[in-house]
Formats: structure tokens, sequence, C-alpha cells
């Protein structure tokens, strides 16, 4: 009978246990949530300057080709305006020839040119998984990783030309000719 009675008392006592030891740990984790410091916010600004003075790294094991040098001279280079305000630069690297320097928004990568069986100029950033496609007309950058257009409908100077030259001499169709030969 006293086993019992010692069974039920200890049953009843270990729920008020287990609260009293919670109890005092609820007020000290407001307390602490209390005195940390709230987040600070890194600025456009702030970014933008942080930007400006990182260096792109610049060291890569990519061996360019003679068909990659020679894609690499097509490349449009300078300041690319894009839809929504947004803008792009490609500048040539100075100290390795083929190696371009692509930058928006705050971000830079360090592309290569890479074949495209369309003919189309393709420069990709293998380490952030960027890549700027270069048509006659126009111009887009895409993070493959995330399968995201950072930069759509960007031309260049010399793009605006060829855009413009398009719509006054439109090429001919694929099919213009096969009318031909059918009959």
């Amino acid at each position: 009978m006293k086993k019992i009675a010692l069974i039920a008392t200890l049953a009843l006592a270990l729920p008020f246990a287990a609260i009293a030891q919670t109890t005092p740990a609820k007020p000290a984790a407001k307390s602490e949530a209390r005195k940390a410091p709230p987040k600070k916010q890194v600025t456009r600004k702030a970014a933008k300057a942080v930007e400006e003075v990182t260096p792109i790294v610049d060291e890569t094991n990519i061996v360019l080709t003679e068909a990659d040098l020679a894609v690499a001279q097509r490349v449009s280079v300078g300041k690319a305006q894009c839809e929504l305000g947004a803008d792009v630069t490609v500048a040539a690297d100075e100290k390795k020839p083929g190696f371009f320097n692509v930058s928006t928004k705050g971000v830079k990568y360090r592309m290569h040119p890479v074949e495209s069986r369309t003919g189309a100029i393709r420069l990709e950033d293998p380490r952030a998984g960027a890549m700027w496609l270069q048509l006659g007309n126009k111009s887009m950058l895409m993070n493959q990783k995330a399968g995201l257009r950072i930069a759509d409908e960007c031309q260049t100077a010399e793009q605006v030309a060829f855009s413009e030259e398009m719509k006054k001499n439109p090429p001919k169709s694929l099919f213009e000719g096969a009318d031909a030969a059918k009959k």
C-alpha cells in the first residue's frame, strides 16, 4: 500500500516539477530577445560601393581555343540598355584576351566565349552559372542555376542599328523559295 501511495505521489508531482523547470526559461528568453540589436539592412548605395571595389576573380583554368577567340572578336562591348530600365555593361578583359567582365545591378561576372551551334554569341561564367547570349539585334543575361533572366531585350548601339536595318530590309523567309520550287 505504501508503494502505491508513493507511486501516486510521484505521478502527481512529476508534471509540476517539469513545469517548474521550464517556467524560468521563458522570461529569460524574452529578455534575451529584447536585448538583441535590430538587424541592420545594407543600403543599395553601400552595396554598390562594395561591389565597385570588389575585384572579379580572374583565376581560371579555362583555356580558349582558336574558335573561342574568333567568337570573342565578334562580342559587342559597351553598355547595353535593356527593358524595364536595366542595363548591362560588357567590357573586354585587357589582361586575358577572350575573357569579358559583364556587370549589371551590382553583380559582376567573368565570362568567356563558348561555341554555339546556332551561331549566336554565347558568353558563360561557369562558377556563377550566368550566360550572356548575344544575337545581331538583341542580347540577354541569364542565371542558368536559378533558371531566371536577369536582363532581357538588351541592345548596344550596334544592335539598335542592326535592328533598324532588319525593319527596313527584312530577311527572306526560309519558305519563300519552297513555294517556287514546288511549281
